[in-house]
């Protein structure tokens, strides 16, 4: 098992790549180089919001809204407390998340075993670029050997910098993004006692799925069952494992496999609960 805590964990600002402010607390990142590599993290939208152009990934999402409303499109909006799965392939935007909005996101490799470039990665290659041309309303502009002033989209750009290769996307196995209201999800009983989950959905034949657990105070919740990696994102409540304790905001990995690890509620606690898809 791997934890984090959103007080120990530094707030990084993302790079010139996109429109606008946009601070992140890097909570768990998976292998670099594995088709299962990922990253989880909280944003904050700062000081005039943040704004990205139509685009797409050759990787997974799952994205949950802490605070606020999440334009996730021009005419769509996740609201608070809502999860949404952004597959991979699928085109998205543009966004212009407000000041203040706080969302958690899970990036991830897709089914398709593209996996995940690192942040590292993507950061570095950021500011390679920079020495070649600019940054301007999510697009990379530059001038090519043919004095030619060329644009692509600025994280296709990153990627392709990054890896030396083309940025290639699978054939979609959705047609757009989609939206979950888990209060409109019911409760069912867990297999520990004085736990309850509910499932939101399981996507594509690799099985990555969404819910969310809920542990009664007084009540141990034993994690480590689940037959791929699984990531927990703590939205409310108190905590202990092996004596040490966690709040809202905290967020722990599990591999399929490992020590089972027990989660005892000091109040009633709720979960995120996302596993990655199985290789």
């Amino acid at each position: 098992m791997r934890a984090s805590k959103p007080a120990d964990t530094n707030a990084d600002q993302v790079g010139s790549m996109r429109e606008g402010v946009l601070t992140q607390k890097h909570l768990l990142i998976g292998e670099d180089g594995s088709p299962n590599n990922y990253d989880l993290n909280t944003g904050l939208a700062g000081a005039g919001g943040w704004r990205t152009p139509r685009h797409r990934h050759n990787f997974d999402q799952i994205r949950y809204v802490v605070e606020g409303d999440y334009p996730y499109m021009e005419d769509k909006v996740l609201p608070q407390g809502w999860v949404a799965y952004f597959p991979e392939s699928v085109y998205y935007g543009p966004q212009d998340r407000p000041e203040g909005l706080r969302t958690m996101v899970l990036q991830f490799g897709g089914a398709s075993g593209n996996g995940y470039l690192s942040v590292e990665g993507r950061e570095a290659a950021n500011d390679a670029l920079k020495q070649k041309g600019e940054f301007k309303s999510g697009k990379f502009i530059y001038v090519d050997d043919s004095g030619e002033q060329r644009e692509e989209d600025a994280s296709a750009a990153c990627f392709e910098y990054a890896t030396g290769r083309k940025l290639e996307f699978a054939a979609p196995r959705y047609d757009g993004v989609i939206v979950m209201d888990p209060s409109a999800f019911a409760w069912l009983p867990g297999e520990d006692a004085g736990v309850e989950e509910k499932w939101l959905g399981s996507f594509t034949e690799r099985e990555a799925k969404i819910g969310f657990i809920k542990i009664e105070a007084g009540a141990t919740y034993v994690a480590g069952k689940l037959p791929s990696i699984a990531i927990l994102f703590q939205t409310k409540g108190r905590i202990t494992i092996n004596g040490e304790e966690f709040t809202q905001g905290s967020a722990f990995e599990f591999l399929p496999g490992e020590e089972l690890v027990s989660l005892d509620a000091e109040t009633e606690t709720e979960l995120l609960c996302m596993t990655l898809h199985r290789f």
